[in-house]
């Protein structure tokens, strides 16, 4: 049997936390706590646990769960966010990988609950994740804030059975918050790298991004949590672009 590190990075996430640890101790052999220097009772619920607790100055969405992972002393890694947690199913296909480990990695499908309500449509679900992961063949790339895990070119995965519950949002001003936070710290990222937008795209985009998960998508299944979440989705798109025009504005100046 194969031994399992599992990494999280955390700021102030004592409401999430311990959901978290809870959910992951069966089957971790190991579990790194990687902390932006949190002002709550992130630190004191994790120790509690037993975890390797380290504390990082924030280095970024990507370069710190690239951090966390290089603090991983085995090479088989579960890699989580502070408000995820195993449902018991997939908590039993992460079990026997253990046993009888044969791919580079393995996906899951991730369920958000959102104000109460779990989503199972709106582009939320199914959102199928790469998290479990052979160390040496697998790293963090994307654009903040927006991280991915991918493996190297001819790695193979499977998918479990089992869904990665994700507690995102408890209130609709939150998801509201972390609208405006991401799509400037978004719309920064894509401008370093080159990217541009028209005012087209400001005014055509967004309504599609509603459109694609609202009705293609069927987020109307997901009732007036669906519509809202929708909605926002377009807004976000919005928001990206006018960060990133008022960057390309501001720069030519």
């Amino acid at each position: 049997m194969v031994k399992l590190s599992v990494v999280i990075i955390t700021f102030n996430e004592e409401k999430n936390i311990g959901r978290c640890l809870e959910s992951v101790k069966s089957i971790a052999d190991e579990i790194v706590v990687v902390d932006s220097l949190s002002t709550d009772k992130t630190k004191e619920l994790c120790t509690s646990y037993g975890v390797t607790f380290i504390e990082q100055k924030f280095l970024g969405y990507v370069e710190q769960k690239n951090f966390a992972f290089s603090k991983a002393t085995h090479d088989h890694v579960l890699s989580l966010d502070a408000d995820e947690a195993l449902s018991d199913t997939l908590k039993l296909s992460i079990q026997r990988v253990k046993e009888s480990w044969i791919c580079d990695g393995y996906n899951f499908n991730r369920l958000t609950n959102y104000c109460g309500q779990w989503i199972y449509h709106s582009g939320w679900y199914p959102d199928s994740k790469l998290r479990l992961v052979k160390k040496s063949a697998a790293h963090w790339v994307g654009n903040n804030p927006h991280d991915v895990l991918v493996l190297k070119k001819s790695s193979n995965t499977e998918h479990l059975e089992g869904d990665l519950l994700h507690y995102s949002y408890y209130s609709h001003s939150q998801i509201i918050d972390q609208t405006n936070k991401f799509t400037i710290i978004e719309a920064k990222a894509l401008y370093d790298k080159g990217k541009r937008v028209s005012i087209a795209k400001l005014v055509t985009r967004p309504p599609y991004e509603f459109i694609k998960n609202y009705i293609l998508r069927r987020g109307f299944k997901d009732g007036l949590y669906g519509f809202i979440i929708c909605f926002i989705s377009g807004i976000y798109v919005f928001l990206k672009y006018a960060h990133m025009i008022e960057l390309q504005k501001n720069n030519k100046n």
